[in-house]
């Protein structure tokens, strides 16, 4: 199965997770592959996926993270600065390429769901042509139940699964927020959580069939 992986907001620690994750599975046999579609700014997070990735001969950066723009904003800004639109084709070539070579690829969004990538198309809209279940990483912080309610009522309303929340400790401090926001989520959302990653953690295990 593949998945689409978005967080709350950009810094939530989606590329962290995700790393974790494409380990984790490949720690049970699996062939699995990273794929970051777009990239504003360095290409750091694709260069981490690809690293964790199952080797493979033609795997290379530009199949891990097919469009870069060199301005760290959001894709659609990045690509009026530098008048360059994404090409929504060849992200889906690039993904449907490694969907057909890789038994499991783990889709990176960027920034949060509803960053735009081109006009009157959000990241949202991309895990929709995907058709994928999608994975919600969230910043375990105060605040984090309202970003998390959000986005993932916003997944639901494009018809999509959302198949696990992960809560992710980017911070290394706990407060009563992060403890108890897992149990409110659970009471207030029929998604599983599926991971509770503490700050600095190298290692999960696979949560997903």
């Amino acid at each position: 199965m593949n998945y689409f992986i978005t967080g709350t907001d950009t810094g939530a620690g989606k590329t962290y997770v995700t790393a974790l994750l494409l380990e984790a599975a490949r720690a049970e046999g699996r062939s699995t592959v990273g794929f970051k579609p777009i990239s504003c700014g360095d290409r750091e997070d694709a260069e981490t996926l690809l690293a964790v990735s199952t080797p493979a001969p033609q795997l290379n950066l530009d199949r891990i993270n097919p469009v870069h723009l060199k301005t760290p904003a959001a894709p659609l800004a990045a690509s009026m600065i530098e008048g360059k639109p994404v090409d929504l084709a060849l992200i889906q070539n690039a993904y449907a390429e490694l969907a057909g070579e890789f038994e499991q690829v783990l889709v990176e969004g960027v920034g949060g769901w509803e960053v735009p990538i081109a006009q009157g198309y959000h990241v949202g809209d991309l895990a929709k042509e995907l058709g994928l279940p999608v994975l919600l990483v969230v910043d375990n912080r105060l605040g984090a139940l309202n970003h998390t309610i959000l986005t993932a009522r916003a997944i639901a309303s494009r018809g999509l699964e959302c198949a696990g929340i992960i809560l992710n400790h980017v911070g290394d401090e706990r407060d009563s927020a992060s403890v108890s926001n897992r149990v409110v989520l659970e009471q207030t959302l029929d998604i599983p959580i599926l991971a509770d990653i503490l700050h600095g953690e190298t290692a999960i295990r696979w949560p997903l069939p």
